[in-house]
């Protein structure tokens, strides 16, 4: 249980509004001036936020995996996966009336125990800022409030020691993992 202490045990930082659709976490705060006006602090502000909506444009989250060299996958798939998620999590830079995707990341499970995450994706342009680690953050916040004890994901080589840093480990069982691939 210390894995999940360090995570759920200290005051959370980030602050919760829920809205409708929308629902948003904001992360962070940027680019604060001394506006003089309401109008113009809108304009000026600048903000993160998470979002467990899943009404995500395909060709928006398609251009975010493009923008980190990932393989196109048909669309159609890509919509399917989403649907049969367990959870979706995506991360928004939010800048006046306007909001782009910046991060994205899913997960599927058995609704009871277990739970993968997969497509974890932030944009080149808000890497090394802390908010890919905010993201994985956002979502095992979320799998544990639905009770998920057990959570496994498949990291690329060059990402494996970024989860290590989040306290993710090899199987400390030692089990293998398997794989079955169609000929």
């Amino acid at each position: 249980m210390g894995f999940w202490k360090t995570w759920f045990s200290t005051p959370e930082s980030v602050a919760t509004t829920r809205t409708t659709p929308f629902e948003e976490h904001t992360a962070e705060t940027v680019g604060n001036s001394s506006p003089s006006s309401v109008g113009e602090a809108s304009q000026k502000e600048t903000r993160i936020v998470f979002s467990t909506e899943r009404d995500i444009d395909l060709y928006e989250l398609e251009e975010l995996c493009d923008a980190v060299g990932w393989s196109r996958r048909p669309l159609r798939k890509v919509k399917k996966a989403i649907e049969h998620s367990f959870l979706v999590a995506s991360m928004w830079q939010v800048r006046g009336n306007q909001r782009r995707l910046i991060g994205f990341a899913r997960a599927t499970s058995d609704h009871a125990f277990n739970a993968t995450i997969w497509d974890v994706v932030v944009h080149p342009d808000f890497q090394n800022q802390g908010l890919g680690k905010a993201l994985m953050k956002y979502v095992l916040k979320k799998l544990r409030s639905e009770e998920i004890s057990n959570v496994t994901l498949f990291a690329d080589p060059h990402v494996v020691d970024f989860y290590r840093t989040m306290g993710f480990m090899a199987d400390p069982e030692g089990i293998k993992g398997m794989f079955w691939y169609p000929h």
